[in-house]
This record gives C-alpha cells, structure tokens and sequence, in this order.
C-alpha cells in the first residue's frame, strides 16, 4: 500500500531539486570557459545540445499532447526566446573581460529589471518600497563593479564586461515578463521553443571553422545542453510546482555563491573588500523585493487620545440633508 508523500516531504524534495538546480546553474561558467568557444558558439550549441535533450525529455514524458499553443503564446514564447539567447551570449561575454564572480553578481541584479518593464511595459504597481530596495541594489551595484577613475577615463575592458553584464540582465528582464503572459503552457515546452529558435537564429554568428578545432571542447558545450540546460531546467520546474515564494527567492542565491566559489577555486578570481561590501546589499535588495519586505516605516493608525477625538454629533430625523 503506498501513500502519497505529505505537503512537508514535498516541500523537502523541491528545496533539495532547487538547490541542485542553483549548484548546476553556478558552475555554468567553468564550463563556458573551459569549452575555448566564442560567446556566440557556446549559446548556439548550448541551443542544439539543449534542444535535443529537452525535446526528448518532453516526447517521453508526453507534453506535447495537449500542449495548450495558441499562435499568440506561441509568438510571446518565441519573442521571449529572442532575448533569453542574446541574454547567454552577452553574459558569457562579461565573463571574458571580467570574472565570473563579478559578472554573475550584476547580472543578479535582474529582478530589478523585471520590476522596471513591469511598470514600464504593462503598468505593474511600482511601490515606494521596491523603489527603494532598487536603491539599495543599485549602491551595491556600484560597489561590486569596483570601477576606478581609470576605467572610466579609457573605457577600459573591463568597464564594457560590465556593460554586458548589464545588457544580460536587461535581456533577461525582458524575456521574463514577455514569458510569464505565457500561460497555461508547460514551462518545458516554453524552454524548448527557446533553444530550438536559437539555433537558426545564431546561426549567422556561429563560427564552424573555430568549432572544428575544438577538441575536448565539444564535451564541455554539451554538458551545457544536457546539464544546463535540459537537467537543471527539469530539477528547476519541479521545485517551483512545489515550494513557497519565499524559499524560492532564497534558494536563487545559491546560484552566485557557486558562481563566486568555482571562479576562486578554479581561476583564483577572488573580489575585493569594497567589492564583497556590495554583494549583502544586492542580496538584501533582491529578497527585499521578492519578499515584500518594507524599507519605509508603515504610518502609524494608532487611534488619536481622547481628549483629542471630536465627539460625534447626533443626527435626528430633522436635521438630515
């Protein structure tokens, strides 16, 4: 006789796939790096390796009966998949002229992105407290950036990373709220429409002679189809079926402490002081903002004294108006 497990048990079960997901989702990085691909490259065969492997998870599992298309959910799916692939290219890119660390730490700042082209896009209510978490993140933006005066002068390198960092998270914004009008659709078959239009849409980027020589490269580029893509996507899904908001958001920060530990272990990228100062600010920001949490005091509605309220006066018949 077997018994359904409880609310508590499923619960367990989505932190520990979410926490694999946000494990796999930080190492994303070592990978790009060791496959010795261009950006563009890398997203174009994560794109076909991720496709095959997504497409044939969705055939065995029987999500493309019913699959709940309309050619209108099916043009924002496929918009959203415009910018969630020029969202990878340009974040891979920031990992070149920066670090790992530092460009995962600004593209975390997405949330804000999503907040802004709500409000911008679709007249989402922008209250004075995400305004002011988007204040904080933004102090702790400047922080982590860690640019000096002589960035700034000679537009260095490093200085335009961060502009792609930036430029992903924007994209990433966009494909977010272009994806969640998306409804009644499963988040699979969203995923899949993404990649598959990836690949004949990096395809004019895509540069074979450098592909050819690649070598134990091609392992790394399909580790990113197979485990980045399709692994985490199915591990990610399933734990938003099954927890709360609030350890959602939490659990998402796990993503760039893994990011941060890989690049010191692997390349010994570390930040420095002033940079790490920043990070606990973009992390507050990002719960604050997901969680509802307060940064202005609420107005007290405590009653006024006694001897300060004014009595009420009494209504007869007569003098009604």
């Amino acid at each position: 006789m077997s018994t359904s497990p409880t609310p508590s048990q499923q619960e367990t079960k989505g932190a520990i796939e979410l926490t694999l997901a946000m494990v796999l989702s930080g190492t994303i990085g070592i990978f790009v790096v060791e496959s010795g691909a261009s950006p563009f490259n890398v997203v174009f065969f994560r794109c076909l390796f991720g496709a095959l492997a997504l497409g044939l998870y969705c055939l065995v599992r029987g999500f493309f009966k019913n699959h709940g298309f309309t050619p209108k959910k099916l043009g924002l799916a496929a918009l959203g998949g415009v910018f969630i692939v020029f969202n990878w290219a340009f974040l891979f890119q920031s990992y070149e002229t920066t670090s790992i660390s530092v460009a995962t730490v600004v593209y975390h700042t997405q949330p804000f992105y999503v907040v802004l082209l709500g409000a911008l896009l679709f007249k989402d209510r922008l209250t004075a407290d995400k305004l002011g978490w988007l204040a904080v993140a933004f102090v702790g933006l400047v922080l982590v950036a860690g640019v000096s005066l002589s960035d700034l002068r000679s537009g260095s390198a490093y200085l335009t990373g961060l502009g792609y960092a930036l430029l992903a998270a924007l994209f990433y914004g966009f494909s977010t709220v272009i994806t969640k009008r998306v409804t009644g659709v499963r988040p699979h078959l969203v995923a899949l429409v993404q990649v598959l239009l990836g690949i004949p849409l990096l395809l004019p980027f895509a540069d074979f002679g450098e592909a050819s020589n690649l070598g134990g490269g091609w392992a790394w580029l399909a580790g990113l189809g197979l485990i980045h893509t399709c692994l985490m996507y199915v591990l990610m899904y399933s734990a938003y079926q099954k927890l709360p908001t609030p350890k959602i958001a939490v659990l998402a920060f796990v993503y760039p402490v893994v990011a941060m530990v890989c690049d010191w272990a692997v390349y010994g990228h570390h930040v420095s002081l002033l940079q790490a100062l920043g990070i606990p600010l973009i992390v507050a920001a990002s719960l604050g903002n997901n969680l509802g949490w307060r940064i202005l005091p609420r107005r007290s509605t405590a009653p006024a004294p006694a001897e300060l309220r004014v009595p009420r006066r009494t209504t007869t018949a007569g003098n009604n108006r």
